[in-house]
């Protein structure tokens, strides 16, 4: 008789285990999807911002590089002697909030940035990545000399963005770019203060270490007689050890985001575009 209790007692503690395991099992199935990882190596596509966060702690230092046009051939040494550069400062407070500040040789730019990141794609779970990306700059090169009554407002530009990235699978990913920037002073009379852009940009990873980017902005009320063209921008991704270097080609010399996306001058059809890179260093 007690055998025959010691047997129920072992299939009833049995039976309890399995359930829970079952039951454990099943609330494993619905726990919150895992993030996807990084739709892009870089903190830039090419000119554009990527979806790309600094870890909390970080500290980058990005020098970017943007020789001038290779259309002037040996007279500049294809654009060596008509190079830009900018030096930038990147934080992250936060895994998704990073600040940063950037000082750029065109037009003697000084600019601070924040970056935020709102949502983040999951595996099964929410489809893209949506960061929102800000700036705001001083343009010190406006001489008083040449434009009498200048203000201290007169110099200063922002720009608000929204980055939307989708990783497609572990080789391609596709960005869109909502762009608003607005500049206190304008080259072209005609031309609005406040100007819209919807940016697109893209990776295709093409080995383990080499990536293909690209990015270009509509302008969508660009004034009729302005000569700036939209920016169009492709270059490579060369990931070394766990750093990316970036090398590109693009029609707009400019690095802030108001100048490449209000002030490119470059003509890819007539062979006027320009080279440059991105090199970054990691501290932690």
């Amino acid at each position: 008789m007690k055998a025959k209790i010691y047997l129920s007692a072992f299939l009833l503690v049995m039976g309890i285990t399995n359930a829970q395991e079952d039951l454990l099992a099943e609330f494993d199935s619905i726990q919150p999807s895992a993030f996807k990882s990084a739709a892009f190596k870089g903190l830039k596509i090419v000119n554009f911002e990527s979806t790309k966060m600094i870890s909390s702690g970080e500290l980058y230092f990005v020098v970017s590089h943007r020789f001038g046009s290779v259309k002037t051939g040996f007279e500049d040494f294809f654009g060596l002697d008509q190079a830009v550069t900018r030096l930038n400062f990147l934080y992250g407070i936060t895994d998704g909030i990073n600040i940063g500040i950037s000082r750029s040789s065109f037009q003697k730019i000084y600019e601070s940035s924040l970056k935020l990141r709102l949502v983040r794609e999951k595996v099964d779970g929410f489809p893209f990545t949506i960061v929102s990306s800000n700036n705001i700059l001083i343009n010190t090169a406006l001489d008083k000399q040449f434009l009498p009554g200048l203000k201290f407002e007169n110099r200063l530009g922002y720009t608000t963005q929204l980055l939307i990235s989708k990783k497609f699978n572990k080789n391609f990913s596709l960005q869109v770019m909502p762009t608003f920037f607005h500049d206190n002073y304008v080259v072209i009379d005609e031309q609005d203060n406040s100007q819209y852009v919807l940016g697109f940009g893209g990776r295709h990873k093409l080995t383990k270490r080499f990536s293909l980017n690209f990015d270009y902005g509509l302008h969508l009320n660009r004034a009729s007689n302005s000569p700036f063209v939209n920016p169009f921008s492709i270059g490579v991704d060369i990931e070394t050890g766990g750093h990316v270097f970036q090398l590109h080609f693009t029609n707009a010399q400019p690095m802030n985001t108001n100048g490449f996306l209000g002030q490119g001058t470059g003509d890819w059809g007539n062979g006027d575009f320009f080279f440059g890179f991105n090199l970054s260093r990691v501290f932690n």
